[in-house]
């Protein structure tokens, strides 16, 4: 989720690509993957029922969120009260905690999770939910894009000497990846709920630009609304082995942290080890571009965009 959410709960599971390394044993599950405007979704039974289409979120720091929709379709039992904020530390919400006894995922099931009953918008209003990062804590997950699918296995990542197997950190249940950008070193949030490469305001000040900044649109999060702008870096961008020469960003002044989302992630296969905290990248091309996603497009006869909430906080 572009503009990471971050919860008080968190519970999961995970899964393996062939380049980096499992245990003796693995037991594997694998499901097909549908990838609309660079996003992984999953079909999803719920308590049974279903399936329900759910977006792969590795963005969010939370096991799951599930519409309102869905929640009262479902009658799922709600047990308490979650505190949401994102990265801008400007405002926060509460929402309610449902009980969700069955979840499966692409062959595995997860049994007494804790989900946030939340709207979602954009694309994602157009599934019933989202899983996020900590839900595949205790697998090995595959996120392979250009094959459209999902793999769980168990087993294990070895580290390579930061070519294709990356360590990462996740102090709030997203993983943050060190990119380098020129002789800039850059800590990114490794987001598939994302879009492309978003770097915070102060950053790109001090990195080496051939053109830009300049304004490209509005975006809003969970608490805040901001102005986007674009720029296009003079440096190319490099995750392990892998580069974005020249790459076109988008310039945030409300986040601290940047974002590597949909866009870049989807030119890979890529595996989480959370335990190790370790991900795999992998693809046999070594040189990708990376633009700006495209702005939304609207027909002249649809009916009037929803106005901007002014609970958001304007920043920027």
């Amino acid at each position: 989720m572009n503009g990471i959410v971050r919860f008080l709960a968190s519970s999961g599971f995970l899964l393996l690509p062939s380049l980096a390394t499992a245990s003796a044993q693995v037991s594997l599950h694998s499901e097909r993957l549908e990838i609309t405007h660079d996003k992984p979704y999953v079909m999803v039974m719920v308590n049974g029922r279903g399936p329900f289409r759910f977006v792969i979120d590795t963005g969010t720091g939370g096991p799951a969120i599930v519409t309102p929709e869905l929640a009262d379709t479902l009658g799922l039992p709600v047990t308490g009260q979650a505190r949401l904020t994102d990265p801008s530390g400007q405002g926060e919400r509460r929402e309610q905690i449902v009980q969700i006894d069955s979840l499966v995922v692409a062959g595995v099931e997860f049994t007494g999770i804790k989900a946030i009953r939340h709207a979602l918008g954009g694309e994602d209003g157009t599934c019933q939910g989202l899983l996020g990062f900590p839900l595949f804590r205790d697998y090995l997950l595959t996120l392979d894009y250009p094959n459209r699918t999902i793999t769980l296995a168990s087993g294990s990542l070895r580290p390579d000497g930061v070519h294709s197997v990356l360590p990462f950190r996740m102090p709030e249940g997203v993983p943050i990846v060190l990119l380098r950008i020129g002789d800039t070193a850059v800590e990114a949030q490794f987001d598939s709920g994302g879009t492309g490469l978003s770097l915070p305001e102060p950053l790109v000040g001090r990195l080496k630009l051939s053109s830009g900044p300049v304004p490209y649109g509005n975006g809003q999060s969970l608490a805040t609304r901001y102005q986007v702008k674009a720029a296009r870096l003079a440096d190319d961008v490099h995750l392990g082995r892998y580069s974005f020469p020249h790459a076109v960003v988008e310039v945030n002044p409300a986040f601290p942290l940047a974002n590597l989302g949909a866009q870049a992630i989807g030119n890979f296969s890529v595996t989480f080890d959370q335990r190790n905290q370790l991900l795999a990248v992998y693809s046999a091309r070594q040189s990708f571009h990376l633009d700006l996603a495209p702005t939304e497009v609207r027909m002249k006869n649809a009916p009037p965009a929803k106005p901007v909430d002014q609970a958001l906080v304007p920043v920027g």
